[in-house]
This record gives C-alpha cells, sequence and structure tokens, in this order.
C-alpha cells in the first residue's frame, strides 16, 4: 500500500500533458460477468493500471488512483489468472477511452466525445486457469487495401485457423488495413471468425495521415481497438503493445520514423517495474529495430534507451513485421545491448505476403511469396514459462513445410557447374545447421549465403517473359535473403535421377527434412 501511494504522489509530481485531474476505480473480480462492480464482488490488489505513461496497482481492496488529461486511455494491466470481458468481435474490453471533446476531426472518423470523467472506472477481470505453457497465433500484416483484399485474408488466412483449438488469444502486428480506415470494421469481421480473443496493434498504414502530431496519429484507431500502448500477462510471459511509429517524421515532418516518443518509453519503464525478473517479457511493434536496408528509419537513441531498459530482464523477445520478408535479428553488446544473452526479434513473415500479388491459386487467391522467396502465412509461438518456441505456417501447407529446395532440373554428366542446390529455410538463420545428402549417401553442410532466392526470381521472370497476359499482379523486385544456403551438384554420378535431401536444424533445435531431385544427362 505505501508502495502504491508514494509511487502515485511521484508520478503526480512527474506530470507531464496531464492536467491536475485523478481518475480512480476499482479492478474487481467480475464473477457474474456484466461488468459492473456488485456489492458482493471484491477488488483484485496489486494489479497495474495505466494511463499510458504513468503506471500504478491496486491496494488491498483494488482500488486505484491515477492522473488523467483531456486525451487519455486508462486501461488495466490484465494479471495471469485472469482474463478482461470479450466483446462480440472477441476484442478484449480493458480500457476506458476519456475524451471529453471527442477526437479532432479527421478524414476518418475517431472517437466521439466521452463527456465528463466518471466517478469511478472500474474493470473486472474473469477468474481463470491459465496454464504456463501456452500457444500465441500471430498475424503479420494483413494489410488489404480494398474488399476484395480482404476476402483474400479471409480465405487464405482466416479459414485456415477458424475454429483453432488450444491457442487462448491472437495478435495481430500493424497494417491492418491499407490506408483505408474504414476497412477496420471489415477487418475485425473477419478475425473475428478465428474465434480466440484477440489484440491488436497500429501499423504505419493505420494511422491517421491528416494528423498534425504523433499523438493524434491513432485517433481512428482507438476508437476501434483502444489504446495503442498497453501491457497484460500470461502464465510467465508479460506481453508489451507499441506503436512504434513517429509520425510526422520529426527528422522533416513528412513520412514516419521508427521509434518512440519519451512517454511511450516511460510507459515501458513505469510497466516493468511491477513485472518479476525471471518472466519472459514479449514486446510487440510494427517497424523492426532494425530494417534490413539499414536505411536509418529507427531512431537510434530510441533504440538505446529502450535496450537500457530491458537489460535488467534476462528472458526477453521481441516481435515485428512491416517489411513484407522474415528473419531473425540478434542484438549483442556490439549492436548497444548490454546484457550477456542477446535480445532476439523475430521479424514475421505476413499474411498479405507480397502485398497480394503473384499468381492466382486454384481458389482464385494470390500465391504471394515475399520478396526473400518466404511464402505467406503465419506463426505459433509456443510458450513455457519463460521459454518460447517458434513454429513459422505456411498458408495452404502443412505444417512440416519449412524450406523450399530449388535445384537444375537437368545437369550435364561429368561437366563442371556454376549452378547450385539451394535451400530457402524460412525460420532460418546463420549459424542453423543445413545439411544435404544425396542418393542416400553422405551428409554434407550447405554453405550460409545472402543472395536474391532463385526460386523466388523464377516466380518474377515467369511475368517479365510471358507473352500473354496472367491473371493477377506481378510480384515485386527480389531482395537478399536472410535463410538461404547453397550446396553444389555433384556431376560426376552415373546419368540418370539422383535424388537429394535436406535437413534443417533451427535455432530451437527442431529437425525439419525436405527432398527434391535432378538428373544428369550426357553432355551434348
Amino acid at each position: 500500500m505505501k508502495r502504491t501511494i508514494l509511487a502515485t504522489a511521484i508520478f503526480i509530481l512527474g506530470v507531464s500533458g496531464f492536467a491536475q485531474q485523478m481518475a480512480t476505480g476499482y479492478v474487481f473480480e467480475d464473477q457474474n460477468e456484466n461488468g459492473k462492480k456488485d456489492r458482493n464482488e471484491s477488488g483484485i490488489a496489486n494489479v497495474s493500471v495505466s494511463n499510458s505513461q504513468q503506471v500504478v496497482v491496486t491496494d488491498t481492496n483494488g482500488k486505484y488512483e491515477i492522473p488523467v488529461g483531456d486525451d487519455n486511455i486508462i486501461f488495466v494491466i490484465k494479471p495471469s489468472g485472469y482474463v478482461p470481458k470479450i466483446n462480440e468481435n472477441n476484442l478484449p474490453e480493458f480500457y476506458y477511452i476519456h475524451k471529453p471533446n471527442g477526437s479532432p476531426k479527421s478524414e476518418f472518423a475517431g472517437v466521439k466525445p466521452t463527456g465528463k470523467l466518471p466517478k469511478s472506472i472500474d474493470f473486472g477481470l474473469i477468474p481463470t486457469e491459465e496454464k504456463e505453457t501456452f500457444t500465441a497465433l500471430i498475424f503479420g500484416d494483413p494489410q488489404p487495401y480494398n474488399l476484395e483484399e480482404i476476402e483474400y485474408f479471409t480465405k487464405g488466412i482466416v479459414t485456415e485457423v477458424e475454429g483453432i483449438k488450444d491457442v487462448p488469444f491472437g495478435l495481430s502486428l500493424g497494417d491492418l488495413v491499407g490506408n483505408d480506415l474504414d476497412l477496420f470494421s471489415p477487418y475485425i469481421k473477419a478475425v473475428k471468425k478465428v474465434g480466440i480473443p484477440w489484440y491488436n496493434l497500429m501499423g504505419n498504414h493505420d494511422m491517421n495521415f491528416d494528423a498534425t502530431e504523433d499523438q493524434l496519429s491513432d485517433e481512428t484507431y482507438e476508437a476501434h481497438f483502444g489504446p495503442a500502448n498497453y501491457a497484460f500477462n500470461y502464465g510467465k510471459v508479460h506481453f508489451i503493445v507499441m506503436d512504434d511509429i513517429l509520425y510526422p517524421d520529426p527528422r522533416d515532418m513528412k513520412g514516419y520514423l521508427g521509434g518512440f516518443r519519451k512517454d511511450q518509453l516511460d510507459f515501458i519503464a513505469n510497466d516493468l517495474n511491477y513485472v518479476p525478473k525471471d518472466h519472459l517479457v514479449v514486446l510487440a511493434w510494427h517497424i523492426p529495430l532494425f530494417e534490413p536496408e539499414d536505411n536509418n528509419t529507427f531512431r537510434d537513441e530510441d533504440r538505446e534507451r529502450l535496450f537500457s531498459i530491458l537489460s535488467e530482464f534476462p528472458h526477453t523477445l521481441s516481435l515485428s513485421a512491416h517489411t513484407h520478408i522474415q528473419r531473425q535479428d540478434f542484438f549483442g553488446k556490439d549492436e548497444g545491448f548490454n546484457r550477456d544473452k542477446p535480445h532476439h526479434e523475430y521479424n514475421v513473415g505476413t499474411t498479405s505476403g507480397d502485398w497480394y500479388s503473384g499468381k492466382l491459386n486454384k481458389e482464385g487467391i494470390p500465391i504471394s511469396v515475399m520478396r526473400d522467396g518466404t511464402p505467406k502465412g503465419y506463426a505459433f509461438i509456443h510458450f513455457d514459462g519463460n521459454s518460447y518456441k517458434i513454429n513459422y505456417k505456411v498458408a495452404g501447407e502443412n505444417e512440416n513445410y519449412q524450406m523450399k529446395v530449388f535445384a537444375p532440373k537437368v545437369v550435364a554428366k561429368g561437366r563442371r557447374t556454376q549452378a547450385g542446390i539451394f535451400v530457402n529455410f524460412f525460420m532460418g538463420t546463420q549459424g542453423d545447421k543445413v545439411l544435404y545428402r544425396i542418393d542416400g549417401g553422405e551428409w554434407h553442410p550447405m554453405q550460409y549465403t545472402e543472395r536474391t532466392d532463385p526460386s523466388y526470381e523464377f516466380l518474377v521472370n515467369e511475368w517479365d517473359l510471358t507473352e500473354e497476359l496472367m491473371p493477377g499482379r506481378r510480384s515485386s523486385n527480389p531482395i537478399k535473403s536472410t535463410h538461404l544456403w547453397r550446396g553444389n551438384i555433384p556431376t560426376n554420378l552415373d546419368t540418370g535421377k539422383h535424388s537429394i535431401e535436406v535437413k534443417a536444424i533451427d535455432m530451437f533445435g527442431k529437425t525439419y527434412t525436405s527432398k527434391s531431385s535432378y538428373r544428369l544427362e550426357e553432355a551434348i
């Protein structure tokens, strides 16, 4: 109790941008699940509540008090063992929007005026059994630009996981839509079909582009999804969900920049004050900490402060999307992360793939392979206490489809060739072990290489070499893949067909296999 009072006092003295008004209320056990605190429903102690910058914890009666201004969202940080009420669209209701005057006028509607601050803002939580072993479903960039692409997303992704069991929640990593914020509602209706509680975060295509300052770029997002920065717990995992798009770009007031405002980094620091050090901290945002082109699109000082905050936690993971490729990044002391164990960021492959491009499959949906050769899909993160393992699921394929093997169909016997056997191991990263053998012989290591994937080059070349227009839209130009391996083609074997077998071991110790073949013929 003393800790709560002291923290509140410090926050009041240090309030920046808040009027001297206090929001108060209770976090309580909502036994009848009606969303209201009834007399017989007791408060829950030691639960964090935030105004998106400050964080306080409830007292022994479940009561909290926190500063609030005229543009605030107050939210409860769900503790393990409880869940908030889920609305008819499977969106968690864990927040209260306080905008007495509503959102500023914009092309897309924001929050309507909410009026005076209620006397008590109460958050009901429903007790539930939460296991420390669980799985989360992750979507990167649905990003439909029109209703036709909403249908592609629904048929190509949502239908595949509709009614999924034993997955307590899902999360979309931004770019929920493509600039037209009127598509938020169709997107929500599509994801509702998955049938599980769903969390969301904001991407650079989910913003109010007519906003003149970053704090106002998320008004329409807030009207549909609530706070753009929030946190929740499940088992021994603490999730922090952030908007990491600065708009307009503070460098020139044009476009956007990856990074955080000071109040956002304050929220992360304040929130983590109440998280046990032995828990896994999972941070989710849209723009990765480092973009593949390394073109200075994330503000250095923000990353530095973030790393400083996280350095006290031995178990961390961050999730991002945005790039429409898939890669693993590890940040150690050379990258400014002052901890013996590097920080892992998983840049997740997208559900829209290469922006719904490419040939159409038999269902009329674009195959949409990404520029690094990763097929479109989604991820499952399997948590066990404070550890995790990740599986990437290619849409429309079985779960064991984890790599693409590319080799020439026919090669001249006995003649040296610069062609090679290439393996795109979708979840791979430099340092993973990828082996191959021919005709069941001895296993040989493949060489990690950073170059464009020849199997993806072939898909693009089809569009450029065709003499008749194909249905669909040309794929984007290839870029270097960070999960590609090469092996030589033996040509000193008998003429005829020869089998290729590949074995790849990922960073979590799981082994995957794939097969292909090539044919040797006498040179002409």
